[in-house]
């Protein structure tokens, strides 16, 4: 067949590129077209995200592709982190800035909300693991606040929505970003209209949901015009990042476990029904959509924003480090010193990343690090053994072994954390492709528009088009004791 070309429209929480892909329907080729910063805005004291000019690069990608594929760009398609918003009003008007889901407006919305109704029915209507950055606390902020934007609101869009939008003027909602809310009912298929009215939440403004694949139409011709991009089809492709991520790992065998692996670690498998019971919801476990009638049921964990955010602090502090030497710096360390919970409350927001894990460890009696190195390889020892945690509760819930663990996404070019990895899981870690996220989208792009039969078909297509590594287990004894460490540590034994 001949060659079709896509763009990946790809926003994460650091950076935003635009991926060219090259589909001959058995290899899939990648260029990126144009790479861009991002990253919250303080105004007033609340975090923001730039959205404006996140478009504004968005339609600087898109016209560098149209140019490069020569008039043959067969589709678009965007991804985004989840849980974060923007409500239009009349005259389709954006009311404010979109917050960035580390304000602080959120402290203390998961106790309210859990006042309002209990932590069970809201499991029991989500399936979505409690994490106060969620839409439904924001939203839950807003409504404690009395903002009156809620009743100005006519829709709700999540963040690539809202880019869809502006892209296409549907105003809808794709199945995978939608269930990071924590208001999508599985059960039902739809929003759960009947939580949010318990917990004081206007409904009125909540759009339709599309599947992923969903066609949504063509650029507008004002966006047309702009980018010189005429004829190009708009796709929601996964539209949550991770969605699109987990799309492309290259699984040959049916008992893996993956992790989408950047500022967070996304850990779990792909599931055709969700996993909604007193156990998931004990481990605080959460089923986001997946594509093609799947679910993913994971764990959100930290991930490597703590060692983004030392890096940050360093060089603010005049110690400017590539992530290759920090790797390094970890890896000279000593091994098995102090030991963190990753997702501990006080890593959630920016900040003196260094001085906060020192803290951690000095209120659990252990003896803080405090050269560079020994920092970073608290984090990632302290990760990899987090994955290890993960990996019993996945194992104890589906009642069968997950032979290998797939790791995904940018963080998978970290060669230690990927031993780390292996080592403490005592499993086969294969890694790869970086660009999961990228390829992911583009190739639900092709299924949508008919390049590609199904999801079987595309992973084919990963495994065909891009090199992957496998870490085996060298010491997985090493890690038993500080295991057993960390679980009496943080109180996850038993």
């Amino acid at each position: 067949m001949s060659t079709a070309q896509f763009l990946a429209l790809d926003l994460g929480a650091e950076s935003g590129r635009g991926v060219l892909g090259k589909l001959d329907g058995k290899r899939l080729q990648l260029e990126d077209v144009h790479r861009f910063p991002n990253g919250p805005v303080r105004v007033l004291g609340s975090m923001h995200w730039d959205v404006l000019r996140l478009f504004s690069e968005m339609k600087k990608a898109l016209s560098l592709a149209a140019a490069q594929a020569g008039g043959s760009l067969a589709g678009v398609g965007v991804d985004t982190w989840g849980v974060d918003f923007g409500l239009l009003g009349p005259g389709d008007v954006l009311l404010g800035n979109p917050y960035h889901y580390r304000d602080e407006r959120t402290v203390g919305m998961v106790e309210e909300a859990c006042r309002r109704v209990p932590r069970e029915e809201i499991f029991g209507h989500t399936g979505i693991q409690f994490m106060e950055l969620n839409t439904v606390y924001q939203l839950l902020a807003m409504a404690v606040a009395e903002s009156p934007l809620l009743d100005l609101a006519q829709v709700l869009l999540m963040m690539p929505d809202l880019l869809n939008f502006w892209l296409t003027g549907a105003k809808v909602s794709e199945f995978t970003i939608a269930t990071t809310s924590q208001f999508y009912d599985p059960r039902l298929g739809d929003w759960s209209r009947e939580l949010l009215t318990k917990l004081g939440i206007p409904t009125h403004f909540l759009p339709k949901i599309v599947p992923p694949g969903a066609v949504l139409g063509d650029l507008l011709g004002s966006v047309a015009d702009e980018t010189a991009a005429s004829g190009v089809r708009v796709v929601a492709p996964a539209c949550h990042d991770t969605g699109s991520a987990v799309a492309a790992v290259p699984a040959s065998t049916p008992d893996y476990a993956y992790i989408s692996s950047g500022t967070w670690s996304l850990m779990g498998i792909e599931i055709k029904e969700p996993i909604i019971g007193s156990d998931a919801l004990r481990f605080n476990f959460t089923n986001e959509g997946g594509v093609c009638g799947t679910f993913r049921f994971l764990k959100n964990i930290m991930g490597l924003w703590l060692v983004q955010e030392c890096r940050r602090v360093w060089a603010g502090r005049g110690d400017e480090y590539s992530y290759e030497q920090l790797t390094n710096l970890a890896d000279d360390a000593p091994p098995f010193g102090a030991l963190v919970e990753p997702d501990d409350p006080l890593f959630l927001r920016p900040g003196d990343m260094p001085a906060r894990i020192r803290q951690l460890c000095e209120h659990t009696n252990q003896d803080p690090p405090h050269e560079h190195g020994a920092i970073l390889r608290c984090a990632l020892e302290s990760l990899a053994l987090k994955y290890r945690w993960v990996l019993e509760r996945l194992e104890e819930l589906l009642g069968k072994r997950l032979e290998v663990v797939h790791i995904v996404g940018g963080g998978s070019q970290n060669h230690l954390l990927n031993q780390f990895a292996a080592d403490a899981m005592n499993r086969p870690v294969i890694t790869g492709p970086v660009e999961a996220t990228a390829i992911g989208n583009i190739l639900m792009q092709a299924i949508a528009l008919g390049y590609l039969s199904s999801l079987n078909e595309a992973r084919d297509v990963v495994r065909n088009s891009f090199e992957v590594k496998t870490y085996e287990p060298q010491s997985p004894e090493q890690w038993d004791e500080p295991y057993q460490r960390y679980l009496k540590l943080f109180g996850l034994a038993g």
